[in-house]
């Protein structure tokens, strides 16, 4: 029966349990006193959505605390092994896959190296089967009882209602590739278990909002600087993020050819793979044989010696270059959208580190309108080379809140909230 709203009580219920999930996921343990102010829910709801999540086996008691004169008050939290997610990362140098419990801790996890075939499709959608198969395993647990597995992509993600969601990546020849259809024929899963595919940037920028350097923030800019650079805008209006192209904006007209295909993309100076193309050309001593994390260990090494040896000049001057065009790229995001926070992540930006940072902000607040560029920080990533897994496991984890902590309905006549909405309302501290 639905209300003057259009609601039903089954929505209003959910929307109820999403609350009191939400709250004791992100602020909890939490008393069934705290979760009252905390929610905006009586006492008497807020009890009989505890009882019901409590038989669902969601939420297990934490101890307790003592009241004012009272007798003490039980802490309630949720329990980390009532659902499990898988979060992926098809990366630039390899495809990592990692099992979560319900707190995103890790429990298992795969890697598989990309070289000479890297971004064949077929290669990545047998390394994302093989490494699913495999967490499972070294956990011993049933593929039935995930909650959903999500994966960050590369690319243009667009969500068809035929064929799932789809891959536009250019930059790595992936022309309009239906991943989740692929991944369906052959899956180790079964199909009660949904795929949650999104850009890369977004995931890793979902991870630092609700876990990392981003939380409190409402209108920040994560940044993956990897091969390419790419970039997530999260501000009130879009507060699930939204992917942003950022590596192929124009910063040089007639400049070098970037991997895309266009001329003069920030991509084509700012990226790991074409920094390292940088060093070559100009007489670098790029090792042979390696991959590129380890030789932009050794370019760094080279441009900043440990002892007390002077820095070889030529890949000291390609990363100062490199930074500045971080920095103007940065100043473009900071006019146009005005955040409070920068974050950058990413294993190239990670690598980087502090050494390089100070340099890009100094760029980009010279480039930069003076009064966003006084209002915005730049900074870090905290969550580290995991970010874009932990990111893609919130898909499903989102989806699960969404749905008052119930699997996916079977029932497609009455589709509850999807994913994104749960990302939109979502309100850590």
């Amino acid at each position: 029966m639905a209300g003057r709203n259009g609601r039903t009580v089954r929505d209003l219920r959910r929307a109820n349990r999403t609350a009191v999930l939400q709250r004791l996921y992100f602020d909890g343990p939490l008393s069934r006193f705290e979760l009252g102010p905390a929610t905006g829910l009586s006492s008497g709801s807020v009890s009989n959505v505890v009882a019901d999540l409590v038989a669902d086996g969601l939420v297990e008691e934490a101890g307790s605390v003592d009241s004012d004169g009272g007798r003490p008050r039980t802490l309630l939290r949720v329990a980390p092994l009532s659902g499990h997610m898988i979060g992926v990362d098809v990366g630039e140098t390899r495809v990592r896959v990692e099992l979560f419990d319900l707190t995103l801790t890790e429990l298992a996890r795969a890697q598989r190296p990309l070289e000479q075939q890297r971004y064949e499709v077929e290669v990545i959608v047998d390394h994302i089967r093989s490494g699913i198969a495999e967490v499972l395993a070294g956990a011993g647990l049933a593929p039935e009882r995930l909650l959903g597995v999500g994966i960050g992509v590369p690319g243009i993600v667009e969500h068809t209602p035929d064929r799932g969601a789809v891959v536009h990546g250019q930059t790595i020849g992936w022309d309009a590739v239906p991943l989740e259809t692929l991944l369906r024929a052959g899956s180790p899963l079964p199909d009660t278990v949904p795929y949650f595919i999104d850009n890369g940037a977004k995931t890793l920028g979902q991870a630092e909002m609700w876990f990392g350097a981003g939380r409190g923030a409402r209108n920040a800019l994560v940044v993956l600087f990897g091969s390419g650079v790419g970039a997530c805008l999260v501000t009130p209006e879009v507060e699930h993020g939204r992917a942003v192209e950022w590596g192929h904006l124009t910063v040089r007209v007639r400049g070098r050819r970037c991997r895309c295909g266009a001329l003069g993309c920030l991509e084509a100076y700012a990226g790991a793979e074409s920094l390292l193309a940088r060093w070559r050309e100009e007489g670098g001593r790029v090792p042979g044989g390696t991959d590129e994390e380890t030789a932009l260990t050794a370019m760094l090494a080279a441009a900043y010696p440990a002892d007390d040896s002077a820095p070889d000049p030529v890949a000291l001057a390609v990363l100062e270059e490199t930074a500045e065009y971080l920095g103007a790229g940065l100043s473009d995001l900071i006019n146009l959208f005005q955040p409070e926070r920068i974050l950058m992540g990413g294993w190239a930006g990670l690598q980087l580190g502090s050494r390089f940072l100070p340099a890009v902000h100094r760029h980009a607040l010279s480039y930069a309108l003076r009064h966003p560029a006084e209002k915005v920080t730049i900074e870090l990533g905290r969550l580290g080379p995991d970010a874009v897994t932990v990111g893609a496991a919130i898909l499903p984890l989102a989806d699960f809140f969404a749905r008052g902590g119930r699997r996916p309905d079977p029932d497609p006549q009455s589709p509850p909230p999807a994913w994104h909405t749960a990302l939109q309302e979502r309100t850590p501290r």
